[in-house]
């Protein structure tokens, strides 16, 4: 019996390693891996362990249940998960015989500020950009056509200095919508959040207090295993020893004189061991 603690000992660890797996979350999912890929590189830029899980093409993010608050907010501060944009076929996807002149013009108003957006969400240090378009229908007969308007909002890392672009963003947005003036396009700054401190690495906790914050169930089955493991181990040990007094081999050396043991003893060990000696 003295063998079981010690086979709990060894079996104890790999069961709540075994648990710690089943404690994990998912973050987001329906990502695409490049998506996947950066999310996970800020989760671990900020101290958090995380993982990605691919399915069907799709990817999932994963980090533990306590990680998770912390998780969401460095995600959200950088700007994660990015919005999936729409193109211009996706908008106008027809779907009936007949579209009403309402339907078209606010799928190429959509059109237009999406991919603006696009566009402005791939200059470097931008975390989040997005493109209000008001584009006012022209009469025929009107002397004076309204001139068009646009806001647009940027979000960028709070490590980036981007005032000085300004003037190129706005550039982009007037050389993309007919009739817009320079005047009437409006960029608004926004730093992102600061990415948390990042948190000292978890110290390994001894194996009593691991398994005593495990859920009582858990901790019973696994102490359950490690008990019908050691059984099985001690009923082996047990047999060895039965088929070994059943053959009549003893597994005990044999015990040497020792000094208090008679002159005449010792004499006849020597004489048997050179005559052992001899051919």
């Amino acid at each position: 019996m003295p063998r079981v603690p010690r086979l709990k000992r060894l079996f104890l660890p790999l069961a709540v390693v075994a648990l710690t797996a089943c404690n994990e979350q998912a973050l987001y999912s329906q990502l695409s891996e490049r998506q996947a890929n950066e999310m996970v590189a800020v989760l671990r830029s900020a101290g958090i362990e995380a993982e990605k899980q691919g399915k069907d093409g799709a990817f999932s993010i994963l980090t533990q249940a306590d990680d998770f608050p912390a998780a969401v907010r460095a995600l959200s501060a950088q700007g994660y998960p990015r919005e999936q944009f729409d193109s211009i076929g996706s908008v106008f996807k027809r779907e009936g015989f007949v579209s009403s002149p309402l339907e078209e013009r606010a799928r190429l108003v959509h059109a237009l500020s999406q991919e603006i957006a696009n566009t402005l969400a791939s200059i470097d240090g931008v975390v989040h950009a997005r493109v209000h378009l008001v584009v006012p229908e022209r009469h025929p007969l009107a002397d004076k056509a309204t001139p068009s308007a646009a806001s647009v909002f940027i979000k960028h890392r709070p490590d980036k200095d981007m005032t000085a672009q300004v003037a190129q963003i706005k550039a982009l947005v007037v050389n993309s919508i007919e009739g817009l003036p320079y005047d009437n396009v409006t960029v608004a700054l926004f730093p992102a959040e600061e990415l948390p401190a990042e948190r000292p690495a978890k110290a390994a906790a001894p194996v009593g207090a691991s398994g005593a914050g495990l859920p009582l169930p858990m901790l019973a089955g696994s102490l359950g295993g490690v008990l019908l493991l050691g059984g099985g181990g001690m009923l082996w040990l047990r047999r060895r020893g039965a088929g070994s007094r059943d053959d009549g081999v003893s597994m005990a050396p044999k015990a040497l004189p020792g000094p208090e043991a008679p002159h005449e003893e010792l004499q006849a060990m020597l004489r048997r061991a050179a005559g052992a000696k001899q051919p």
